[in-house]
């Protein structure tokens, strides 16, 4: 009995805080299923996909299939378990919130920050891509100045309605899924040599500079922050849940649908972009995909492609700044980042969140302008790939230990949506990434990454926890 009453104690806490988060905010309810689908593809096929790629290939040879292949069940695991929790709990702010209620309060200012660095070192390495492929058409506007153009764009779009903005996104996602869409089927036809001069070609290409794996397989391993950062994306469909018309119904549906869509349009193309470019052949220097066709005469559809990463950069842009703003939020409204930052426009948009991330980014932007070099991007990646890592591997942490607790009380029952083959599907998703970090540091590329985001985790949570100290011992004094 005392039990019971315990759990229904504990339920109720829950459901008024969660009324509390929702009612304070007063954030818009306007994204619909379709909306969420594409806001998360949307971050998740960004310029580091089509430029990205190019380094995984490039460290890899052929055998990064087998690294996307194992990102994607990775991605897959995360999301199942995110399903879970914001299923049973659709608040804004997602992870960071699960992190506060079922780890510490201390981990989430952590995680929470730690993903905010996230998408301001992710965004202004879109911005820079964009502004990249700009100056090849106008040489004469720098690359700095046309970042920053797309940034005030990406701000001005953000700071609509929030269905205004989940439309937007939609139709800059869907250029990018027929663009890939487009690849796949002149990529096959000239695998199969029914287009262009070259004959059949098979595997000729793929296994024909040094085989599979040139470099070896351990290769694999060590390009799986780059591949992780390309995933990366997902996880807003929690962060939106707050913002969701129906998110029992809704969010299932988008985490299974775009779980499977990202995985066919990364392994696909991937694939026959494999099988006629050969691996020696890709740099950062430009699109692998655009690079592929144009060595068989498709120059114009490499050109097409430049535009597609144009659109890619602003969509990833777009949808990783509307993830950092509702972390950045979400900590506001706990008491982890100045209080002035929760606060909303008239829209029900995080105006304010939203700003101080759009000027944290400017000031990436700026640093790059003062050093414009290819290795900065990757550097900006793998600082993404580590910090969201590390939020991926709070959402299957927090996800683990909710499900521990109410297994324990025997309230499992009541979970609308579970996570299948629970512990092994959270586990794995725990401990691979956690893998993927320490390899980081065997990786000379990635390496200095680890100086950015090590700090930018643990920093927060040392700050909040000697500010958590003082202010007891203040109200302490004052009784």
């Amino acid at each position: 009995m005392a039990k019971a009453i315990q759990i229904t104690n504990r339920q109720r806490c829950w459901e008024g805080c969660v009324s509390k988060v929702m009612n304070e905010s007063k954030m818009n309810r306007g994204l619909k299923n379709r909306h969420l689908q594409l806001i998360s593809l949307g971050g998740v096929i960004g310029s580091g996909y089509f430029l990205g790629t190019g380094y995984v290939l490039e460290k890899a040879g052929p055998a990064a299939i087998l690294a996307y292949l194992l990102g994607g069940v990775i991605v897959l695991c995360v999301m199942l378990c995110l399903a879970e929790l914001a299923v049973e709990k659709p608040v804004s702010g997602s992870f960071v919130t699960y992190a506060k209620e079922n780890i510490s309060l201390t981990w989430a200012c952590g995680v929470g920050w730690a993903y905010w660095l996230t998408w301001v070192a992710y965004v202004p390495s879109e911005m820079i891509a964009a502004g990249i492929i700009m100056n090849n058409f106008l040489p004469e506007v720098s690359q700095s100045w046309w970042a920053v153009l797309f940034s005030l764009l990406v701000t001005c779009i953000n700071l609509f309605h929030v269905d205004k903005f989940g439309e937007s996104e939609s139709w800059l996602a869907l250029i990018k899924i027929v663009a890939l869409v487009a690849f796949s089927a002149v990529a096959g036809l000239i695998c199969l040599g029914l287009i262009g001069d070259q004959g059949y070609l098979g595997a000729s290409v793929l296994l024909g500079s040094g085989g599979f794996a040139p470099n070896g397989y351990w290769a694999i391993v060590l390009t799986m922050v780059i591949i992780l950062v390309n995933f990366q994306g997902t996880e807003i469909i929690g962060l939106a849940a707050g913002e969701c018309k129906d998110p029992a119904k809704s969010i299932p549906i988008a985490v299974r649908n775009v779980s499977w869509r990202i995985i066919a349009l990364y392994i696909i193309p991937i694939s026959l972009l494999i099988s006629i470019l050969p691996w020696d052949k890709a740099t950062l220097e430009e699109s692998v995909f655009a690079a592929a066709v144009n060595q068989y005469g498709f120059t114009g559809f490499g050109a097409f492609f430049a535009f597609v990463i144009l659109t890619a950069a602003i969509s990833c842009s777009n949808s990783g700044l509307y993830g950092a703003a509702r972390a950045l939020h979400a900590l506001a409204k706990m008491g982890m980042a100045p209080k002035m930052i929760s606060k909303l426009n008239h829209n029900g948009m995080p105006s304010h969140a939203i700003m101080f991330s759009v000027c944290a980014c400017w000031a990436v932007i700026l640093l790059y302008a003062c050093n414009p070099d290819s290795v900065i991007y990757t550097y900006l990646l793998a600082v993404s790939g580590f910090t969201g890592a590390i939020a991926w591997i709070s959402i299957c942490w927090s996800q683990y230990r909710h499900r521990r607790q109410m297994i324990a009380d025997g309230t499992e029952h009541l979970l609308r949506y579970k996570t299948p083959l629970f512990p092994y599907v959270t586990l794995f998703g725990i401990w691979s990434q956690v893998l993927c970090l320490i390899l980081m540091a065997f990786e000379p590329d990635l390496r200095m990454a680890l100086y950015a985001g090590v700090p930018m985790l643990i920093l927060p949570m040392v700050v909040y926890h000697f500010r958590g100290k003082h202010q007891s011992e203040v109200a302490g004094a004052a009784h």
